[in-house]
């Protein structure tokens, strides 16, 4: 029988290899150690936009752009619709479960939050708004101006319960995240002629991102520091998109580019805008903005593909979990509807918006942004 070569090997060397494995652990361990230190150094995760981090606000307000109600909320805990537009959890409650906040971002119209709610973030978003201030209108939710208002309104509640000599540090260490512009383009500039009218497309983007810009002036003028600003999905993969602007909707589910190509020109005109707001404030604030990519990481699970260009795990990318799968969003998916019995299996969970499963991947692939800005 042929003896290992290890067994002569003197016992010195197995002495060294368990002291380098000590020191890779120690190392690993201190790494580790620290990026959870300076998580918790974060004091706050406030959220303003759209659909895609509102956990519930719309349901506080008159507007038929609601999720209260079931199939929402199918695989969230205890299976409760509390207003978020998926199955479960958004992205954002991702990142706050990450900062080590809390498991779920609550929204701000919640009569019922705690103080120490408060105290560590809230969402203002709501379901159906956008940049251009037309758009909320065409749905009667909280435009992105007022969602501003009420976060102005909420510094005056937490003085009150922090007391004015901490707010400024406070808001120097929370995070703010932005998530808007697809209900700009999906809702009213590609449905509706009016903003056609005016604009072409290339300056329907600049006015846009003017916006953009002096909605994030505004948050630093109220002591924002910490900033990550997410760009446009792949809006002609998007369920609803393929259904109303393909030859076969039934047959021809693939992506319609012109959509999606208006995205990515949106989201390098809003880079560029990014970094410049970024160098001009950076000197008299010391702000730091992040854009934070959403368009690769979905694109890549509706091609089927990961990180390692392996199928992404989604069996069903071009239709939704609810109903058809076609149509259905807000009130046409409603507890009638018919389910896919596994979610995790689509990107979609309506014709719009994302699965829990599909959110947890973006934030995934958003984790350095997030670290970077807990480091700023």
């Amino acid at each position: 029988m042929a003896i290992s070569s290890d067994a002569h090997r003197p016992l010195h060397q197995y002495y060294y290899y368990f002291i380098f494995m000590i020191y890779c652990l120690l190392c690993f361990t201190v790494t580790m150690i620290g990026a959870s230190n300076n998580r918790n150094k974060v004091s706050a995760l406030y959220v303003f936009g759209d659909s895609t981090v509102d956990p519930g606000n719309n349901n506080y307000i008159r507007t038929a752009f609601k999720s209260n109600f079931e199939p929402y909320g199918r695989d969230f805990a205890n299976q409760v619709p509390t207003g978020r537009f998926t199955n479960g959890k958004l992205g954002t409650d991702f990142i706050a479960s990450y900062l080590g906040l809390k498991e779920f971002l609550p929204p701000y119209l919640d009569p019922n939050l705690t103080n120490q709610e408060l105290i560590t973030g809230v969402s203002f978003a709501s379901a159906g708004s956008g940049y251009d201030p037309l758009t909320p209108t065409l749905s009667n939710v909280i435009s992105i101006g007022k969602q501003l208002e009420h976060f102005k309104e909420y510094k005056k509640r937490l003085e009150r319960i922090l007391g004015k000599q901490k707010i400024e540090d406070h808001m120097k260490n929370a995070i703010f995240f932005i998530s808007a512009g697809t209900n700009d383009f999906v809702i009213n500039y590609f449905t509706l002629p009016i903003r056609r009218k005016t604009y072409s497309l290339i300056a329907y983007h600049h006015f846009l991102l003017q916006h953009v810009q002096n909605f994030i002036q505004e948050l630093l003028r109220e002591g924002a520091r910490k900033l990550g600003v997410v760009g446009l999905p792949p809006m002609g993969c998007l369920p609803i998109m393929i259904t109303f602007n393909s030859n076969n909707a039934l047959l021809e589910r693939g992506c319609v580019d012109m959509f999606s190509s208006a995205a990515r020109n949106h989201n390098l005109i809003l880079q560029n805008q990014l970094n410049l707001v970024q160098l001009n404030s950076s000197m008299s604030t010391g702000a730091k903005i992040y854009y934070v990519d959403i368009y690769e990481p979905l694109s890549n699970m509706i091609h089927g593909l990961d990180d390692n260009n392996n199928n992404g795990g989604f069996d069903e990318v071009d239709s939704g979990c609810c109903g058809s799968g076609y149509i259905e969003a807000a009130f046409l998916c409603n507890r009638a509807s018919h389910l896919c019995s596994d979610a995790s299996k689509y990107v979609f969970w309506d014709s719009i918006h994302p699965t829990e499963k599909a959110y947890y991947n973006m934030y995934l692939t958003s984790r350095h942004v997030i670290d970077a800005l807990v480091t700023a």
